[in-house]
């Protein structure tokens, strides 16, 4: 991975600074992407040299189409993507309005499209890329009251996904998506240890994950070793979605 350069689209804090880190202790060159270019650049100075900040808003297309060019003035052409953008704001059905709906959709998933659209110039003339999603367990998994706009768009990284392998195969372009489950970011930490708690007691392996383990399931979606993986996901969530019902978890600790 020495010397290739990623784009981390919401890389400033949370499961994007980990993915961020991940690929700058690989050697590669990383352009940390978000909307604060403070946060962006203090990720960067921590990952060292071969990071930079760049502010864009990903549900802007010409933002997008900054951020790429961006990548190849700074680093010379662009290998991977990391479509991380997100945004979980909850509002139930019957009280969320079609603004609410559409700023997620927009956030989470048309910026998807729209990053993917930017590289891939830069990629199809190196002849060959990796594209890797940030998508989630909820949504294409499971479900969660409040979040209904945020599974759908989710769920719909994974049907965009499918076809996008298919269109980009030609030109030895993959792309490949992580489904995280509960993982430690900046914002649980402030939730107290009773509700961590009662995270950690539904996931099979009793701990919340760490942004790291993100990561390294995109690194190695980002790596040759993967070159013949594509339209495929990986669940990185503890176990959390495998048991039945409480009870399987009862009888795991019985």
């Amino acid at each position: 991975m020495e010397g290739r350069t990623v784009i981390v689209t919401g890389g400033s804090k949370g499961i994007g600074k980990g993915i961020a880190e991940v690929f700058g202790k690989a050697g590669c060159n990383v352009l940390v992407v978000s909307r604060n270019l403070e946060e962006a650049e203090a990720v960067a100075k921590g990952i060292g040299d071969k990071a930079s900040g760049f502010v864009a808003d990903v549900t802007d297309p010409e933002a997008c189409k900054a951020m790429a060019e961006a990548a190849v003035d700074r680093y010379g052409g662009i290998d991977i993507l990391c479509a991380n953008a997100g945004a979980f704001p909850s509002a139930k059905l019957g009280e969320m309005t079609p603004e609410d709906f559409d700023d997620v959709i927009a956030t989470n998933l048309k910026s998807t499209f729209l990053c993917v659209s930017a590289v891939l110039p830069a990629m199809k003339s190196r002849g060959k890329g990796r594209i890797i999603l940030t998508s989630s367990i909820t949504g294409p998994i499971t479900g969660f009251p409040g979040w209904s706009h945020y599974g759908a768009s989710k769920a719909g990284q994974l049907g965009f996904m499918r076809t996008a392998a298919i269109e980009l195969a030609p030109y030895k372009i993959t792309v490949n998506s992580v489904l995280p489950g509960n993982i430690m970011t900046e914002g649980l930490a402030d939730m107290g240890d009773e509700y961590l708690d009662g995270m950690k007691a539904a996931i099979p392996l009793r701990e919340l994950g760490a942004v790291e383990d993100i990561g390294y399931a995109a690194l190695y979606f980002a790596a040759d070793e993967a070159g013949y993986v594509t339209g495929q996901t990986i669940v990185v969530d503890g176990g959390q979605v495998l048991p039945e019902s409480p009870e399987a978890l009862d009888e795991m600790d019985g």
